[in-house]
């Protein structure tokens, strides 16, 4: 049998490694309900933030985002086009995995900062209020999208998030 993963020096993400669905779940397909993903990702960080603490969970969920945003850009985006292009596309591409609903609120004439904001977001939407932010995924998601798109290195910073009450995550991406 094939270790998908490699051995244990070769643990590297790529998009290969997430199989041809099409053909692996020829009746199920690729849709599954949120909740799935959610006890995916909820049960994740429990275990992590048991073993090492809920600031290192944060920045493993971090910096896993990251990975996968580069990856996602990869696959499916253009990255030769004008930002506006770009950030249609990935509006659409978003919405059609009904990850969320990007809206570019501001960016600054240097793209030294971009005020991004997410609805619908596949990682918060809908919970309760606990008073906190909680889209770590989600920050590094996006500097993994800007690094690949622009080649430098963003700090993305939720200021908003569904989980602390408000009804939207909102991100602050500053060039570094």
């Amino acid at each position: 049998m094939v270790n998908i993963f490699g051995s244990a020096n070769d643990k590297k993400f790529s998009w290969e490694k997430l199989g041809n669905i099409k053909e692996g779940r020829p009746d199920l397909g690729d849709h599954l309900p949120v909740e799935v993903y959610r006890q995916l990702e909820f049960s994740l960080i429990e275990v992590l933030t048991k073993r090492y603490g809920a600031e290192t969970s944060n920045a493993i969920f971090k910096e896993a985002g990251a990975i996968a945003g580069i990856e996602f850009t990869k696959k499916h985006l253009n990255t030769n086009a004008s930002f506006k292009d770009f950030m249609t596309d990935l509006y659409k591409i978003l919405y059609k995995l009904r990850i969320g609903i990007l809206n570019v609120e501001h960016v600054e004439a240097d793209f030294s900062e971009i005020i991004i904001t997410l609805a619908d977001d596949l990682d918060c939407s809908g919970l309760p209020p606990n008073n906190e932010m909680i889209c770590d995924y989600d920050e590094g998601f996006l500097e993994g999208i800007l690094l690949q798109y622009t080649g430098d290195k963003y700090e993305v910073t939720e200021i908003n998030c569904w989980a602390n009450g408000d009804r939207i995550c909102r991100f602050r991406c500053r060039k570094i």
